[in-house]
């Protein structure tokens, strides 16, 4: 019942399945997540926030989406992907034009909780799912590292735009502009989120089609059963540990624009330049796994990449970068940006690796994502109360990092595990 070979699908997806699926993947996190990454010095301004209640918005979105994980995973195995990603893009997209009115921070919370909702319930576990089929039983690497190199640098792109836009909008001298001329600025940046979003779901909907392989990738009925059966699965429970640890890197990568501002001394255009590099690194380090890892065990290649977040963590933690340390900054934002990316790109490859049936993929990802993504609650209140410890200063940020040395350090075992587990004979 549960085991539907990749060989016995009727045809592979053409090539626009999987840009659609690259453009979706990024585009619904572009509002919570891909904004407040790029331009955070400013959102923390124009939302008149600071760290600490900022990574509470992230916590709320997280609670709700630990619930979402769990509830939405059998879903993405009863019904089509791309139907299910197209309601979560437009819901996403209806979130964007609230965030545009500046609400109070009661009412951010409440945002941030809508899009806990509506970028898991009905869209992360489809999504894990269609890249799977896509990549059949030997591109498991190749798929997963396109999908994200791919939205890295969808990403990117709208990193680009969103500070050629802010750029457009505001005085020459940023540092004079007022709060509203500010908030002015940022509200074309969402509005014009908002469309791309809107316009990814319409396309999504109708063309992001796999042909007969549709009907052969879903259930007839979803129960309970599906949960008992997939906790059998020794590779689940080591994946949740991975993409913990992995998660709590890549979250941590959202104060290096931050770090340029308050440590390096930059502005806020430069420093929403450097995240916008972060999303340059990131589709490029994805793009180039996706292109090789397939020669490789893939579980051995995501060791060496929490190896590289660890030797990243250290350089940082170590207090050793500085205003005049600026080709030392960028060498440790490139190591930490391939550790980070290569983790995130390859954890859920493995699944291949660990026997995980294809049909019950979207089960296996509500589960492993109920802890997997734990972070979304603790790392964001984490990291605020670090900095706020020393607001503007320099340890503020070390502590940081060497929280991220300790997960990228507990990641690396659970990886050697895995590894021994299921590819060393």
């Amino acid at each position: 019942m549960f085991l539907v070979p990749f060989d016995q699908m009727n045809e592979k997806a053409p090539w626009y399945y999987l840009a659609l699926l690259i453009l979706a993947g990024e585009a619904v996190f572009i509002l919570p997540f891909v904004l407040p990454r790029i331009f955070r010095p400013t959102v923390l301004d124009v939302f008149e926030l600071d760290t600490i209640q900022i990574g509470f918005c992230f916590s709320v979105y997280g609670i709700v989406a630990l619930v979402s994980y769990l509830l939405g995973g059998p879903i993405a195995d009863k019904y089509p992907p791309r139907k299910l990603m197209a309601i979560a893009l437009w819901m996403t997209a209806l979130g964007g034009l609230v965030f545009a009115t500046f609400p109070s921070y009661s009412v951010l919370k409440i945002v941030y909780g809508y899009w806990g909702f509506t970028t898991i319930f009905l869209f992360w576990a489809p999504m894990i799912k269609a890249t799977r089929v896509w990549g059949g039983a030997t591109s498991q690497g190749k798929a997963f590292g396109l999908l994200d190199g791919g939205r890295g640098l969808t990403g990117f792109l709208f990193g680009l735009l969103g500070v050629l836009i802010f750029s457009l909008f505001i005085s020459e001298d940023v540092e004079s502009a007022s709060l509203l001329e500010r908030q002015e600025a940022f509200k074309y940046v969402i509005y014009c989120s908002n469309a791309i979003i809107t316009l990814i779901g319409i396309l999504t909907w109708f063309f992001m089609k796999t042909g007969g392989a549709e009907k052969e990738i879903l259930l007839e009925q979803i129960s309970i059963k599906q949960i008992s059966t997939v906790l059998k699965f020794p590779a689940v429970w080591l994946l949740m540990v991975i993409i913990l640890c992995a998660y709590v890197g890549y979250k941590i990568t959202d104060i290096l624009s931050q770090y340029a501002n308050e440590v390096m001394l930059y502005d806020e255009v430069k420093s929403a330049q450097v995240g916008t590099f972060l999303q340059f690194l990131r589709p490029t380090t994805g793009i180039i796994l996706g292109l090789v890892v397939d020669r490789f065990r893939i579980s051995l290649v995501l060791i060496f990449s929490f190896v590289a977040s660890v030797i990243g963590g250290v350089l940082f933690a170590s207090g050793g970068i500085a205003p005049t340390t600026i080709p030392l900054f960028f060498i440790s934002v490139i190591i930490i940006a391939i550790g980070v990316y290569s983790a995130r790109a390859l954890y859920f490859a493995v699944m291949e690796e660990g026997q995980i049936p294809l049909v019950l993929t979207g089960t296996a990802v509500g589960v492993i994502s109920v802890m997997g993504y734990t972070p979304d609650i603790f790392a964001g209140p984490a990291i605020g109360y670090l900095l706020e410890a020393h607001r503007g200063e320099e340890l503020g940020h070390q502590n940081v990092f060497w929280m991220l040395t300790a997960f990228s350090f507990v990641g690396g075992v659970a990886s050697v595990i895995y590894y021994r587990l299921y590819c060393v004979q």
